[in-house]
C-alpha cells in the first residue's frame, strides 16, 4: 500500500537523522520522495532487496545510504527516528523482532513510528507498550504508531534452536532466527531434498539459497572430511547463522558467502548443488537457480532441487539440464538432473 493518508502526521513528527527498516524497494524509495528528508539510512537484510533499492533511488533521483547487515542494531545507535513500514502479509517474529532492535539505534527520546496497513492492529499495541512502554496512535487508511526511547533495555536475540536427524543417529541442531527461511522447523521441503540426495565421499557441495544451512550440513556430513560445502544466500543474517550452524555440527571445510548473484563463483566448480527456491516472484529465483546451477556444476555434477510445482520447474530443468528425474517426497518434487 501507499501512506500518503498518513503523510502528515509523518512529516509532523520525523526528525533526521532517518532510519528506514525494511519495506520493499519501491515502497521506501515513495516514502524518502514524499517524505524529503536529507539524512537517511535504509536498512536492507538482503542484498538482492538492497541492490534493487539502489536503482529506486537512483530512478527518483533521491539520496540515501543503504545499509545491508544481519541485524538492525549492527547500525550504530544514533539515528532520531526510525521509520517501519509493515507488509500485511509479513512475518510476525521478524516485526517483533526488528521493534526490539529499534529500540538500540535510536538516540535517547529518539522516535519510533510503525506503519500498519490495518486500522485495528492486532500485534503493535501491545508489543510497542511492552518495549518502549508509552505508544501514540494516528488511524488514517491504515495505522501510524510512535513512540520514543525512554532509558536502556538489554539487548534480546529472537532465535530458535531446532533438531533435525534423518535416519541413522546422530541428530544436528540448527540455530534460526526470523527473516530467515525455516525459522525453528527442519522443513519438509528441505528434509524431501536431503532425503533424496547422493553424496559422495570427497564431493563439492554448494547449497544454493542456503537460508539457515541445514542442506549443506547433511550433505557435508556425508561427503566427509575429505569433501567441503559452500553455502550462499542472498540474505546476510542467513549466511551468518549457516556459518554458525556449521561450526556448531562439526563441519570442517566450508565457506559462507554472502551475495546477490553468485557471480564470484568460478564456473565447472562443484560436484553437487542443493536448491530450496522460493515459490515467489513466478518461479524466476527458481530458474536462476537452475542457470546458475548449469554453470557451477561440474561435467558429470548433480543438481537437486526441491519444488511443489513440478509441472511449471520441471521444463525449465529439463531446458538446462535435459533428462530429469523426479522423486516424490512428503508432498514435495525433488528434481534430480545431471550436468
Amino acid at each position: 500500500m501507499t501512506w500518503e493518508t498518513l503523510a502528515d502526521v509523518m512529516r509532523q513528527r520525523i526528525r533526521p537523522p532517518l532510519a528506514i527498516v525494511l519495506g520493499s524497494p519501491r515502497e521506501v524509495a515513495e516514502l524518502l520522495g514524499m517524505l524529503k528528508v536529507t539524512e537517511a539510512t535504509c536498512y536492507q537484510m538482503d542484498l538482492y532487496q538492497a541492490g534493487r533499492l539502489r536503482e529506486e533511488l537512483a530512478g527518483g533521483n533521491l539520496s540515501a545510504n543503504v545499509a545491508a547487515l544481519p541485524d538492525l542494531w549492527d547500525l550504530p545507535a544514533e539515528f532520531q527516528t526510525v521509520l517501519f513500514p509493515t507488509a500485511e502479509g509479513g512475518e510476525r517474529e521478524l516485526k517483533i523482532d526488528m521493534v526490539e532492535q529499534a529500540f538500540h539505534i535510536l538516540r535517547q527520546r529518539g522516535l519510533l513510528m510503525v506503519l500498519s496497513p490495518f486500522e485495528n492492529d492486532q500485534l503493535f499495541p501491545a508489543l510497542l507498550k511492552k518495549v518502549f512502554r508509552r505508544v501514540h496512535a494516528t488511524v488514517s487508511g491504515g495505522t501510524a504508531y510512535w513512540c520514543h526511547r525512554d532509558g536502556e533495555r538489554p539487548r534480546r536475540r529472537h532465535e530458535v534452536t531446532f533438531h533435525a536427524r534423518l535416519g541413522d543417529p546422530p541428530s544436528l541442531r540448527f540455530l534460526s532466527r526470523p527473516g530467515v527461511f525455516s525459522y525453528g522447523r527442519f522443513d519438509d521441503g528441505a528434509r524431501a531434498l536431503v532425503a533424496t540426495m547422493l553424496i559422495d565421499e570427497g564431493d563439492r557441495i554448494l547449497d544454493m539459497g542456503c537460508g539457515c544451512g541445514t542442506n549443506g550440513v547433511f550433505a557435508a556430513r556425508k561427503a566427509g572430511p575429505s569433501g567441503s560445502v559452500m553455502f550462499v544466500d542472498s540474505n546476510l543474517r542467513a549466511v551468518a547463522l549457516a556459518e554458525h550452524n556449521a561450526r556448531l555440527n562439526d563441519i570442517s571445510t566450508f565457506q559462507a558467502l554472502a551475495s546477490a548473484d553468485m557471480s564470484e563463483l568460478p564456473a565447472s566448480s562443484f560436484d553437487v548443488v542443493l536448491a530450496n527456491p522460493p515459490y515467489y516472484a513466478q518461479n524466476a529465483i527458481a530458474q536462476f537457480f537452475i542457470k546458475k546451477a548449469r554453470v557451477l556444476l561440474r561435467p558429470g555434477g548433480r543438481v537437486y532441487l526441491v519444488t511443489k510445482l513440478a509441472d511449471q520447474i520441471g521444463p525449465i530443468m529439463a531446458e538446462h539440464f535435459g533428462q530429469t528425474e523426479v522423486v516424490e517426497r512428503r508432498g514435495y518434487a525433488v528434481l534430480c538432473a545431471r550436468s
